[in-house]
This record gives C-alpha cells, sequence and structure tokens, in this order.
C-alpha cells in the first residue's frame, strides 16, 4: 500500500457561489459534488486514507454517502481546516485538494504524485496566455503561474510549515514559505475550481442531478396542559391550554420538520433538537424550522410541498388554517398554493377524540436543486 493519504477540502460556507445551495452539495444524478470529486481522484489511486473536511452540521449526513472516509471538522479558515485534517494523516506523504475541483483529469493526477523524493510538494499550474498587469504595470507573463490544486507534499514538511502564523491561501505557499522545495507540473483547465455561479460551466460534461423526487413523512402527539400558550401551525391559538412539551409544543411544525427530514434521509427532529437539552426548553419550533429548511437548502434539495393533517376534537381550528398556511410557505420559501393544511376531529374517539391532546401527521416533498438550468 501506497505511503500516501488524501485531504479533500469541503469545508467552506460556498458564499461567492449566490445561491441557496453550497457548491458542495450540488448532485450529479444522486452523488453530492464532494463525493463526486473524491471518487474521481480515489478510483485509479490506492490511499491509506481518505479524509473529508466538512462543516460541523454536515458531518453526520456526510457520513451517510461513504462509511469508508474519515471526516473532520474545518475551521473558520482553510488553513484551520487543514491542520484539523492533517492530524488525522498517519502517511509520510498527503495529496491535499478542493472538493470544488470535481473533474480532475487523470494524468493531471499521474504527474502530481510522480514526486521526486529531494522535493517537498508537488505544484499543478496553468500558464498564462494574456497581457498580465500588476499594480498597472505591466509584468513579463511567461513568469506568472496560476496555481491548483491537489498538491502533493511530505505530511511532516507540511505540518511544520503551518505552523507559521501568516495566513496562506495554498499549501505551497505555506512550504515555500517555510525554507522546503516546490516542484512546477503543468495541471490542466479541466481542474479549475467552481468558485462563483459563472463556473458552473466546468460541470457541463458531467451528469446532471436527477429528477427525482422524495417524499417524507411525519407524526406527532402532544398532550394538552392547562394554562399554557397553545401555538399550532405557527399561529398562536386563543385556547386556555397548550401543549406539554421541552418546547413549546407546536406538535403541526414537530411533524413538518420530521417528514422534511424522512425525505432528505436526515434522521429526525430528536436527533436534531434533544428534547433534554437546555438550549431548546421553551424553544420557538418556528426557529427550529428555520433551521432544518436551511439546512436542506444547503445540501441540495428545493422544497416542493407540503401537506398537513391536524386531528383535533378541540379546539376548532377553520379560522387559523389559511394563517397557519401563510406562515409555513413562508419559512419553507415555497407558495402558499403548495402548502395544504387541513383539520379534522375522530369523531370523538382515542385520545383525540377525549380531548387530551393533539395528533398531526405530515407528508412533504423534495426535489434536487438542478444547476443545469441555473
Amino acid at each position: 500500500m501506497p505511503d500516501l493519504s488524501l485531504i479533500m477540502l469541503g469545508a467552506g460556507t460556498s458564499s461567492r457561489f449566490k445561491t441557496s445551495v453550497k457548491k458542495q452539495w450540488l448532485r450529479t444524478e444522486h452523488t453530492p459534488l464532494w463525493l463526486y470529486a473524491t471518487t474521481n481522484i480515489i478510483k485509479n489511486i490506492d490511499f491509506e486514507q481518505v479524509i473529508i473536511v466538512c462543516s460541523d452540521d454536515e458531518i453526520e449526513y456526510m457520513k451517510l454517502f461513504e462509511k469508508n472516509f474519515t471526516y473532520v471538522i474545518g475551521g473558520n479558515t482553510r488553513q484551520e481546516s487543514l491542520k484539523n485534517a492533517l492530524l488525522h494523516v498517519k502517511s509520510q506523504n498527503v495529496l491535499v485538494s478542493d472538493v470544488a475541483r470535481a473533474c480532475i483529469p487523470q494524468d493531471m493526477l499521474q504527474r502530481i504524485i510522480q514526486k521526486d523524493d529531494d522535493i517537498d510538494i508537488v505544484v499543478p499550474y496553468l500558464k498564462v496566455h494574456d497581457t498580465v498587469v500588476y499594480e498597472n504595470e505591466t509584468i513579463n507573463r511567461d513568469k506568472v503561474k496560476l496555481i491548483q490544486t491537489p498538491q502533493y507534499s511530505k505530511t511532516a514538511t507540511l505540518k511544520k510549515a503551518l505552523l507559521n502564523e501568516n495566513n496562506f491561501t495554498d499549501d505551497s505557499s505555506a512550504i515555500k514559505a517555510n525554507g522546503g522545495k516546490v516542484s512546477y507540473v503543468l495541471g490542466d483547465k479541466r481542474a479549475n475550481k467552481i468558485t462563483s455561479l459563472e463556473d458552473i460551466e466546468i460541470l457541463q460534461n458531467i451528469p446532471k442531478p436527477s429528477n427525482d423526487m422524495f417524499v417524507g413523512q411525519g407524526y406527532d402527539v402532544h398532550q394538552f396542559e392547562k394554562d399554557k400558550p397553545m401555538v399550532l401551525g405557527g399561529v398562536t391559538i386563543k385556547e386556555t391550554r397548550g401543549f406539554k412539551a421541552h418546547s413549546d409544543g407546536d406538535v403541526a411544525l414537530h411533524a413538518l420538520i420530521d417528514a422534511l427530514l424522512g425525505a432528505a434521509g436526515a434522521g429526525d427532529i430528536g436527533e436534531l433538537f434533544p428534547d433534554n437539552d437546555p438550549a431548546f426548553k421553551n424553544a420557538d419550533s418556528k426557529k427550529l424550522l428555520k433551521k432544518v429548511v436551511s439546512f436542506l437548502y444547503k445540501i441540495g434539495f428545493n422544497i416542493v410541498n407540503c401537506d398537513i393533517t391536524i386531528m383535533a376534537q378541540a379546539p376548532k381550528l377553520s379560522p387559523y388554517k389559511n394563517k397557519m398556511r401563510e406562515t409555513i410557505a413562508d419559512i419553507l420559501n415555497i407558495m402558499p398554493i403548495h402548502v395544504n393544511v387541513k383539520a379534522t376531529t375522530t369523531e370523538k374517539l382515542g385520545f383525540v377524540g377525549r380531548e387530551e391532546g393533539v395528533a398531526v401527521n405530515a407528508t412533504v416533498t423534495l426535489k434536487y436543486y438542478n444547476w443545469k438550468n441555473s
């Protein structure tokens, strides 16, 4: 087995991408871009370890896609993220790349990993063919290199170089500043990094997102509690009883959250917001729903519609249904016509019929964000 590990950096916020979805979660068929980019690198190279650096709110979801990788929470900068990953590297050499470089050609990878033992890092670059002006002065373009990743380093050398207090934008800058030997090899335009939405053309030759729809169901029950405000479907109800719960007890939004998470295969409300966590004591369920919706959009989903059935013998909910529809639609960022709220009794049967509490069933539909139409 070669003494080489792979680090894929993907903890960025994609702030320059200017869409609701983070670029690392763009789908090609059903595969997120971070996994597509990683698979492209590892298919012809035998790595001792594959380490994926990601944000803390995505790490558990990422693990569902590939269990054999090591997942590490990133830092506030690229350099901090890389340091975190290097703590897990056991091999003498490491290849570092960005998950936003999804189309790295195999011949370019082979040029990079043919490293001389006397070299500390191998760096791919692009030549510059246009005139280059620096601080209003034209400079020799033949002396300019556009640096790419992946970069192939001696692990110990890279760790030592990153102890420098300066913030470097790539590995080679850190190693060179620390006196290391750098070797440059020709890169490839196809390996350019996706930074802004305009760069999406890089992906035009890979499969588009699947058109499949994803359906999720959620069900929740809460019993009544006297002398507590009742909040249902994000709306305050004129009622002398609320719901017994750790949070505000909005049983409709709790069922909706479970439906959303279910459609995405992302667990359930108890995993995200445990009822024994003081942070969620009397929590506003609208805020919890907003957090889940933001997460779903970030990981590449669009919400199509939802259908909610509230089973309550009391109170009468007809006066509140339109307000619930509007409130939920606003949070889901979809049209009110795509939110349906129904209320029914159970003909005085069961705990609902005895007016002991309320039960809610929710169904939602999701689809992938289609970057091909962006």
